[in-house]
């Protein structure tokens, strides 16, 4: 990347670089100006950050987990909360992406393209064949989100092949609960979160149920991506992205 860039994004290195990720996510995800986000995951994932370039400040990372097929999703993040048992039969290395933030109050497009010119780097230097993870709304209150999940329902439904099922004991079932809810397009892009509508345009899928996560603050829906379904246009777009 060029130093005229504003953002620059790298692979952390060391315990110094996953703490600084980890009080990141404090703040974004619990609202905590203080304390750290640890979990058993972040030491078998590789962590991405994107820093200001001048100032050398964190405004956003990711984690990533990366499987050799689908016979290891179980080992993933997102099997805690989803019977993934159809993906097993994925043949190719997939990545789990996680822990996706923003530094709150930071609403700059290009720490979001940084971020996924990143991650299409890390796709085609690994071979990745999909993509997934837990993609979150803010809050636990499915109502404040009822457009968005109307229009998951209706446009981005997992194929039957890689179906996501429950597990997690707290869910709202929005294919079900919402098949007559006409939504509000517009309404329903304003409150759909920046990396699913990432996901979306790539051609991504989610689960019919979103998960209340109440430890996170969150309701999160599964989120897969097959890398060879990605469109030319798109493709070529994310690649020249990342440089």
């Amino acid at each position: 990347m060029t130093g005229e860039r504003r953002y620059l994004a790298r692979r952390g290195v060391g315990d110094e670089d996953i703490r600084r990720a980890q009080a990141l996510r404090v703040v974004a995800f619990l609202g905590q100006d203080s304390g750290l986000d640890v979990d058993p995951f972040d030491d078998i994932c590789d962590h991405i950050l994107v820093e200001e370039s001048a100032t050398g400040r964190l405004v956003c990372c990711f984690r990533i987990l990366t499987l050799n097929d689908g016979c290891e999703i179980a080992q993933s993040y997102s099997a805690q909360f989803y019977e993934l048992s159809a993906l097993e039969e994925f043949d190719g290395k997939m990545a789990e992406m996680g822990r996706f933030c923003i530094a709150p109050g930071l609403n700059d497009p290009d720490i979001l393209r940084v971020a996924w010119s990143a991650m299409t780097r890390f796709v085609d230097e690994q071979g990745i064949g999909m993509l997934f993870g837990c993609s979150s709304f803010k809050g636990v209150d499915a109502g404040d989100y009822l457009d968005a999940f109307a229009v998951l329902r209706e446009r981005h439904l997992a194929p039957r092949r890689w179906w996501p099922r429950v597990k997690a004991p707290s869910v709202f079932r929005f294919a079900q609960r919402l098949k007559r809810h006409k939504p509000d397009l517009k309404l329903a892009m304003r409150h759909m979160p920046p990396l699913l509508r990432t996901y979306l345009m790539m051609g991504g899928w989610v689960s019919d149920h979103a998960v209340i996560d109440r430890n996170l603050g969150t309701l999160h829906v599964f989120t897969g991506v097959e890398i060879g379904a990605i469109p030319d246009t798109r493709k070529r777009l994310l690649r020249a992205m990342a440089g």
